[in-house]
């Protein structure tokens, strides 16, 4: 692995505000701003910086550049597809467990012409009680000419009083194909805790490299103070508990086909409610899902992963050796 240091992906620096903050935080999420009583915005352990860059030498895809600052970090790439050894299986890790008040998580991932990558995490992202301001969590991920990226992280799971914006920009060259997931949970669901956080927003957005805005898919997920209301009803959760989606961008094959796929490989997972539709400029499509039951949505959501992937590669979903 060839790993050096690479430059931050905005003009500022990486610890100026303006690079990690974002650039506008949604209502439902700023109207929580405060100063907390612990570590403030800023300090030391707050600021977590992860940038990495994936290029194509020889066979396969390796760890061109690599910058990161805790609690954000990764361990070198593994090549453990058998169907596609040259793809780089990356995991993003967290030292601190998970994300606290006044987090402001910043990713940056860019893979280049060619490359083949994988990017999960090691397991799923725990949003802890917050009992001031709120954190914030950036991910921008560009895919080169001809590149293959899944960008697939485990479920998010807001805890009690929890207040989360994540915003996650994908920049896809029209000859790119990207895969990516998103799947949040109505809380700790073995302890009973079912929409007790205070909100959870998400923004989705798919660009092309000039910026043209392609699709962007937005949650906002905010209960009331009794704990449910506001997010169980028609057009939010419907009394499910958990929320899944996969966004696929491709080239590759007609995206009416790709639709056509992923409607079929949601046909054996009963009792889930699930939508499928093109994305605009036939540029892909994208699924979303809800269900009560983890393991039957997570089962449902590798199922339309392995299907889209034999589709588009011709190869199986791998296992990722998970525990």
């Amino acid at each position: 692995m060839r790993a050096t240091p690479v430059a931050a992906a905005s003009a500022v620096p990486r610890l100026d505000p303006r690079h990690y903050e974002p650039a506008r935080v949604p209502y439902e999420v700023r109207r929580h701003a405060g100063t907390p009583d612990t570590l403030a915005v800023g300090r030391p352990g707050k600021v977590g910086l992860l940038e990495l860059a994936f290029e194509r030498i020889g066979g396969r895809t390796e760890l061109t550049g690599h910058y990161q600052k805790s609690p954000l970090q990764i361990m070198r790439p593994l090549y453990f597809d058998p169907a596609r050894p040259d793809l780089a299986v990356t995991f993003l890790m967290s030292t601190g467990g998970g994300i606290l008040q006044a987090d402001r998580l910043r990713t940056d991932l860019h893979c280049g012409a060619d490359t083949a990558v994988h990017l999960t995490t090691q397991a799923a992202t725990k949003v802890y009680r917050m009992e001031h301001d709120y954190a914030t969590q950036l991910v921008n991920l560009t895919a080169g000419p001809r590149a293959y990226v899944e960008y697939l992280p485990e479920p998010v799971i807001p805890f009690v009083d929890s207040r989360l914006y994540q915003r996650t920009v994908l920049t896809v060259d029209p000859d790119a194909t990207v895969l990516a997931g998103e799947t949040v949970l109505a809380g700790r669901l073995a302890r009973g805790e079912r929409n007790a956080y205070r909100v959870f927003a998400s923004d989705l957005e798919v660009r092309r490299p000039g910026g043209e805005l392609v699709a962007l898919d937005t949650v906002r997920l905010e209960p009331s103070a009794d704990g449910g209301g506001g997010v169980t009803g028609p057009a939010v959760l419907a009394g499910h508990d958990v929320m899944s989606s996969l966004y696929v961008l491709s080239p590759l094959a007609p995206a009416s086909r790709v639709a056509d796929v992923l409607h079929e490989a949601l046909a054996d997972h009963g009792g889930l409610l699930s939508g499928v539709s093109v994305l605009p400029q036939d540029s892909g499509a994208w699924l979303r899902l809800l269900g009560s039951d983890t393991r039957a949505c997570a089962a449902a959501l590798r199922a339309a992963w392995d299907a889209v992937r034999r589709l588009l590669i011709g190869a199986p979903a791998p296992d990722l050796r998970k525990t």
